[in-house]
């Protein structure tokens, strides 16, 4: 498609709805166009990376004369969102625009030093779910060492965290367990936007690279993502609805951790469910809802998910309902989950490896405790000083 035609295809749904949260894209092109204006462009992006009139980003900045738009970068799932978790992302050209895309996620986790030549600023526009084993905060980082050190500039074109901006949870990562999945000092649940995990990959990381933050609109740390007035567009393929996002550590953190977890992926509801053969959904279901959990009741579950490990078992378990986005803690439901499905399981609960479990939760420890019993109020306490030393380092690196 020409420039004029993708121009002409965007100009009457390029403009943000009232009322809504202006988003970084919205704010580069209408207010700091300097930072892009003649300069050759990369992109890092994805199929949620549109514009608050939900037109996608590469798109907006392919068909401005002020732009020149020259390398898009594939992060986990490609930019265009045709990639399944875990596959690898290849090299190729954007369909829509010509533009070449380059693999982020595959055997390159960062940009080349060719491509990198190409550019004069590198944009980043990546929406996140607010917890520390999404890949694309890695990714951020990755992409910030590789423009460091060729000397290029990164913007980031900042989002709403969908968790909200005031609260955050769990075991804070050791430099010992950091990898792709957890790529720096982050406990489970962080409360900052992409810009501002930008900063802190800055500022506590070492990553030397001269950055820029395109700040949001309108966009106040209370907020969850119903109250933006933003639609959600799908971040991952399981990652469809808000709900998705807010449920995602809750039961992904165990999912991915445990053989013969059912998390709902594979199952018309992914991250919203928890399940495993041999569980009395039932008894799961009671024990869980006298637990008083903030903002969530739990129905009995079953199901064969229609894909993946479990493809075709019987699990039983329970349906997270999500009663209160602003009360709902993630990382205490799945800490109460983990609980009382070694309760039901015992031995038969067991790691995918230590290694799966490590890299998620921060390290073995904590599934020793609860093998030895812990309550959650001992689990939380075991990780109290981590989360004051994020807090301070934290505070110091707020946008909003």
């Amino acid at each position: 498609m020409s420039r004029l035609a993708l121009a002409l295809s965007l100009a009457f749904s390029s403009a943000p709805a009232t009322g809504q949260v202006k988003l970084g894209v919205d704010v580069l092109l209408e207010d700091r166009i300097e930072l892009v204006e003649g300069l050759r462009v990369g992109l890092v992006t994805h199929p949620a990376g549109v514009d608050s009139a939900l037109v996608p980003t590469i798109d907006r900045l392919a068909a401005d004369e002020r732009v020149r738009l020259v390398q898009l970068f594939g992060p986990e799932h490609g930019v265009r969102g045709d990639v399944a978790a875990g596959e690898d992302v290849f090299d190729a050209r954007d369909p829509r625009t010509g533009v070449p895309v380059e693999s982020l996620y595959g055997a390159r986790r960062r940009p080349s030093k060719e491509s990198l030549e190409r550019i004069d600023v590198l944009l980043f526009d990546l929406q996140d779910v607010g917890a520390r084993m999404y890949t694309y905060i890695s990714t951020l980082g990755e992409a910030m060492t590789a423009a460091g050190e060729a000397g290029v500039k990164v913007v980031v074109l900042d989002r709403p965290n969908p968790l909200g901006g005031l609260r955050f949870e769990g075991p804070v990562m050791p430099e010992e367990w950091e990898s792709f999945i957890s790529w720096g000092p982050l406990p489970m649940t962080h409360g900052m936007t992409m810009g501002e995990i930008a900063r802190l990959w800055k500022e506590r990381q070492g990553v030397s690279c001269e950055l820029d933050v395109v700040r949001m609109s309108g966009w106040e740390r209370s907020m969850v993502w119903e109250d933006t007035g933003l639609e959600w567009l799908q971040s991952s393929p399981h990652i469809p609805h808000p709900v998705s996002a807010h449920l995602y550590l809750a039961t992904g953190a165990i999912g991915e951790s445990f053989e013969g977890i059912h998390c709902g992926v594979g199952y018309t509801t992914p991250f919203e469910v928890l399940a495993a053969p041999g569980l009395d959904e039932n008894a799961l279901a009671d024990v869980m809802n006298e637990r008083g959990l903030s903002g969530v009741h739990f129905l009995p579950f079953i199901t064969r998910p229609f894909y993946g490990e479990q493809e075709g078992v019987e699990v039983r378990g329970v349906k997270l309902i999500l009663t209160d986005e602003r009360s709902f803690r993630p990382v205490r439901t799945a800490l109460a989950l983990l609980i009382e499905l070694h309760g039901q399981l015992g031995e038969e609960l067991r790691l995918k490896s230590e290694r799966a479990f490590a890299i998620r939760w921060g390290g073995a420890e904590l599934f020793e405790r609860v093998t030895a019993g812990a309550t959650l109020a001992e689990l939380e306490a075991s990780f109290v000083d981590g989360l004051k030393e994020f807090e301070e380092v934290r505070a110091e690196l707020l946008l909003y």
